[in-house]
């Protein structure tokens, strides 16, 4: 099996349609790391992905009659895209069923290469199953976007330039894993020639479908996925690609979103390249592999795999870089309301840069200030908090505090001695058209909103922060409220920050 997969890879045709992608280093980011990271920069390719390789390899193999009925696939975005050239290419019809959260860019570029676009769920698996449906319908023929040994091998043509390119000696090679087609692809084949290479698959933390299969010893199914790493939120790996990562790959690495947003940043200071959070998730599993391994003087690769970045996804990924690449450290701090101590707790910031400072008097005795300092490592918010105490000034750090990072920047000073019976809860939902009136249309006409938040971010989860007055008779109809609407959400009514800011 593995001696066919060489030979499917080695005479892939992918190159009708893709280029060899530059083998780059990162020099900064090695710097940093203390490492030389090179990055394989798929993100040039012209559809701005990998994907276009397999989609290719798989639709080229097709009989004349199987590609005059026309192709169907099911895609979050950079797969589409790849079918629709690859149809472009070869003269027929392709029908691409892609999740409603998938990024405007992405479904403008298929529909711009002459593909009929189908929007349908909040996932890749969502759409599968509206594709399946559409299959049967009109008999077209099914171009799956990973669990394909055609569309394995044109992907595992990355690995093979990989090794062409870098024929001195390498340590890791660090993939990003949605389906897995690709690390399946490039373990399979550098295994085969480089056993010495580790192979490393990279998933998000809430989209790490391969990581828990793989520990499992069988396939697993994820409820729900995040969508901010669109490209890799897959509820369910391949059959195939699941045996051949199971069979080839050392290690695993997940990472959380601001990790990501930190990657990006990371490789537009050394490429000027804007990658998409699916595209610089191999260069934040490198990372943070690299650093909590003690790795030093090694040579790893991250395949940058898209650049498909929805513009107004950039707001959320600036406001998060700095806490992924732990270059921001937030505190909510309580300091006495005399002549005097306002100066006193500035004195301890000392000369570091300050990103954000919210002050607003809360009674004649105590004030509430939040907080952004500009850090350079990791724990360094310990030592500054630690700090701040040994002045006597009540502290909590919210470096990790999702509400704090979220919405209580731009809530700050917000007490109400009106909200009486409030609750406070933060609500996720796929961002969609009539989501948020859905929202408000399930809660009852008899609970006063006494606090919202909400902003948009792209094509992430919209996110809301609610207070709402409940009264005590009511709490078993705002439990089944909750139930009803079967959005995720999170009771903060006993937040610390919360507590201190806006009750």
């Amino acid at each position: 099996m593995s001696a066919a997969y060489l030979k499917r890879i080695l005479t892939s045709r992918v190159y009708d349609v893709a280029i060899e992608s530059p083998l780059e280093p990162a020099p900064q980011l090695s710097q940093r790391t203390k490492n030389q990271v090179l990055l394989k920069r798929e993100d040039v390719q012209p559809v701005f992905s990998f994907k276009l390789r397999g989609a290719y390899n798989k639709m080229a193999s097709l009989s004349p009659r199987a590609r005059a009925r026309g192709v169907l696939a099911a895609s979050a975005g950079n797969h589409a895209q790849g079918v629709a050239l690859s149809a472009q290419r070869l003269g027929c019809r392709a029908v691409i069923v892609m999740p409603v959260t998938t990024p405007r860019v992405k479904i403008d570029a298929v529909l711009a290469r002459g593909a009929e676009v189908v929007l349908h769920g909040d996932s890749f698996s969502d759409a599968y199953v509206k594709a399946q449906e559409l299959e049967k319908a009109q008999k077209l023929t099914f171009v799956h976007p990973f669990d394909d040994p055609d569309v394995i091998a044109g992907q595992g043509t990355v690995g093979m330039e990989i090794l062409r390119q870098h024929q001195q000696p390498l340590d890791a090679v660090f993939v990003a894993i949605g389906g897995g087609g690709l690390i399946a692809g490039v373990a399979t084949y550098i295994k085969q020639l480089r056993p010495d290479v580790k192979i490393i698959g990279v998933q998000t933390e809430d989209s790490d479908a391969m990581v828990r299969s793989v520990r499992a010893g069988r396939r697993v199914t994820l409820n729900d996925v995040g969508l901010f790493s669109d490209g890799t939120a897959v509820k369910l790996v391949g059959e195939e690609t699941f045996r051949l990562t199971r069979k080839y790959v050392d290690d695993f690495v997940t990472v959380d979103t601001d990790a990501v947003c930190a990657a990006i940043k990371d490789v537009f200071q050394d490429t000027r390249s804007v990658l998409e959070p699916a595209g610089a998730l191999a260069v934040a599993g490198a990372k943070q592999y690299l650093a909590q391994h003690r790795w030093k003087d090694k040579t790893v690769v991250a395949i940058t795999s898209g650049a498909n970045m929805n513009f107004d996804r950039l707001r959320f990924v600036t406001d998060r870089a700095e806490v992924g690449e732990a270059r921001e450290a937030v505190f909510a701090v309580t300091i006495p309301e005399e002549r005097g101590s306002f100066r006193r707790f500035c004195s301890q910031l000392g000369d570091r840069n300050v990103t954000e400072f919210n002050y607003r008097m809360s009674d004649s005795e105590r004030a509430h200030v939040f907080v952004g300092l500009q850090i350079s490592a990791h724990g360094e918010s310990d030592k500054i908090a630690a700090l701040f105490r040994k002045q006597k000034f009540e502290t909590l750090d919210l470096t990790h505090d999702e509400l704090a990072k979220t919405h209580l920047r731009h809530l700050v000073g917000g007490h109400s001695p009106l909200a009486e019976n409030e609750v406070l809860y933060r609500f996720e939902f796929p961002e969609r058209p009539g989501a948020l009136l859905r929202f408000l249309n399930c809660m009852s006409p008899a609970w006063n909103i006494s606090l919202f938040h909400y902003r948009h971010q792209g094509s992430d989860y919209g996110r809301i922060l609610v207070g709402i007055q409940v009264p005590p008779a009511d709490k078993k109809t705002f439990k089944e409220f909750l139930t009803n609407l079967g959005y995720r959400h999170w009771d903060e009514s006993q937040n610390p920050a919360y507590r201190l800011f806006l009750r």
